[in-house]
């Protein structure tokens, strides 16, 4: 059997944090959604292909993607959000584990992996996941993965004030190890590098491998100002984001990478 990405991940995500909201509600993090969707709408085959969301949660993408006429089924650890996704229109559910999936070989056209891999701490089962992405995705199918980046929250933190002596140290051990320490908030979770989720999808066996930078350099100056004019700032953040998420001096500096490759 295996054991739980997290041991606090369920009570994190239903009872503590409602990621439907911030995607849609605060500037930061409609700046993430509209970059993570013009992404996949980039690379995402013709609908009406299928793609298995794996890690969708209450099918905050799922929703989009039916709209667009995918055929969508979320796969997420928490029931609570299984019944959310599962009442949207042209979308299906199912509680499920990213490192072993119940879809067939070759199930899908297109496999994303927008949460799994930053709650998966351990290397050795982060390639697993996307080992999984790859064998239900026919060959020469999408595979997508998400994860957030090393320098992150070191980014945010400063641009909010809150780097002090108490969080200096926890955040150099986030540089150092990539494992992000629950007291600064959001849970526990590994934070990744770019060359290294790159490395990671082609041990998986995914091959074209490339990785975008989301949010760009400015996600955490919306953050920073989301008690202010922060909105105000969303369409030069946009701008910003698409002009710099492929130069390799700057994919650090966006809070989330998106690998993409071909099964």
């Amino acid at each position: 059997m295996l054991r739980p990405p997290i041991p606090d991940i369920h009570a994190f995500y239903a009872e503590h944090y409602v990621e439907d909201d911030r995607l849609h509600t605060t500037a930061h993090g409609r700046l993430e959604y509209e970059r993570t969707r013009e992404l996949l709408r980039r690379y995402l085959p013709n609908p009406p292909a299928r793609v298995l969301d794996v890690g969708g949660a209450t099918g905050v993408h799922a929703r989009w993607l039916a709209a667009d006429g995918y055929a969508v089924h979320v796969v997420d650890l928490v029931p609570e959000h299984v019944a959310v996704a599962a009442a949207l229109p042209g979308v299906t559910a199912a509680v499920g584990d990213a490192r072993q999936l119940a879809e067939p070989d070759a199930h899908a056209d297109a496999t994303l992996l927008l949460g799994p891999l930053y709650h998966l701490v351990d290397r050795a089962e982060r390639v697993r996941a996307l080992r999984e992405a790859a064998r239900v995705t026919v060959p020469g199918g999408l595979v997508a993965a998400a994860v957030i980046s090393r320098h992150s929250v070191i980014l945010e933190m400063a641009a909010r004030a809150r780097i002090d002596d108490t969080t200096e140290p926890l955040l150099r051990e986030i540089t150092d190890t990539g494992h992000h320490d629950p007291r600064l908030g959001f849970t526990t979770a590994y934070l990744h590098r770019a060359d290294e989720l790159a490395d990671e999808m082609r041990e998986a066996g995914l091959r074209e491998v490339g990785v975008h930078g989301v949010e760009g350099p400015l996600g955490s100056v919306l953050r920073a100002l989301e008690d202010g004019p922060a909105a105000d700032r969303l369409p030069a953040a946009l701008r910003a984001a698409r002009l710099l998420e492929d130069d390799p001096a700057l994919l650090a500096a966006s809070a989330h990478l998106l690998g993409i490759a071909r099964a």
